[in-house]
């Protein structure tokens, strides 16, 4: 069977929602509880799909529009990335810039649907999003600086293929520290601990969480949806920079990248076992280091 890019894809797009469930069962698992299945997510989706949907009269098309939005950018992001190791299904020069927008105008989306609510509490919410992702984005930038320094492309199949693989030997410590960077970024890009706590229910703390409470039935599935695929894809960019220096087959490389996405998943529940979640104030020093771990990173292919 010929893997093409858009089977891989398709791997991804399935997998995607078994991802937090393997960090939700490690965590337990190391702190000692038993916790959720690990695929629970599929039955929240299935039952959230079936409910209906309950919209307040204060609010416009703009919230209705804002999970729509997500989940789509989310698909078109995730078609960027060159899952099988060779070819994305959608790629021209300069596609990372692409891949970040599109995040970003999901986070806005969405952001926008959390004050059309009218709630003072989801728009609190909404403002620490847009806080976090102030100092999250130029770090994502970066990290991808790093990948076009090392490789010379600006196309996320060429950062993070065959010619990443060409230049892993001499380019190891700035990729490494480049990945370092990028899981950070990806912990705050998937509201993850410490960044955030998905399973949290304080008040003061919430972030995410609170931007979704008027959200419901399929509005709500698709936000799970999303937010669990753009775990996957982060995931996904960690991983594919380890992947390309095995130089395999594009068949090897989807699967090596799958049980990546398994060992990254277990990494996050790690993170997430052994770090409390940080004060709101440390959050941006953390995403600074992170910003400061890739800058030393082009450094030294800079020098």
């Amino acid at each position: 069977m010929t893997f093409t890019p858009v089977l891989g894809l398709l791997a991804v797009l399935l997998l995607a929602p078994a991802l937090p469930g393997i960090a939700n069962r490690v965590k337990s698992a190391l702190t000692g509880r038993r916790g959720a299945p690990m695929l629970q997510l599929y039955a929240d989706l299935g039952k959230s799909w079936r409910k209906g949907v309950v919209y307040s009269p204060t609010t416009t098309i703009l919230f209705r529009l804002g999970p729509v939005v997500l989940v789509c950018t989310a698909l078109l992001a995730a078609g960027l990335v060159p899952l099988d190791g060779t070819t994305s299904p959608i790629r021209f020069t300069g596609d990372l810039v692409a891949f970040a927008g599109l995040l970003a105008l999901g986070r806005f989306m969405l952001v926008l649907a959390a004050l059309d609510t009218g709630s003072s509490f989801e728009g609190m919410g909404a403002s620490r999003e847009v806080t976090f992702a102030v100092f999250a984005e130029p770090a994502l930038f970066l990290c991808f600086t790093v990948f076009v320094v090392a490789t010379g492309d600006l196309r996320l199949q060429d950062m993070l293929g065959q010619p990443l693989a060409h230049t892993w030997l001499a380019t190891a410590p700035s990729l490494l520290l480049g990945a370092a960077s990028l899981f950070i970024v990806s912990l705050a890009e998937t509201n993850r601990v410490p960044i955030d706590d998905p399973l949290t229910h304080l008040e003061l703390t919430m972030v995410h969480e609170v931007m979704v409470l008027d959200h419901s039935g399929p509005d709500l599935a698709l936000i799970l949806y999303a937010s669990a695929l753009k775990m996957a894809l982060f995931g996904s960019l960690v991983v594919r920079v380890f992947v390309a220096g095995a130089m395999v087959s594009a068949p090897m490389a989807l699967g090596l990248l799958l049980i990546g996405l398994v060992v990254y998943a277990m990494a996050v529940g790690v993170v997430e076992s052994v770090m409390a979640r940080l004060r709101m104030n440390h959050v941006p020093q953390l995403l600074v280091a992170a910003s400061a771990t890739a800058g030393f990173g082009l450094i030294l292919l800079l020098r």
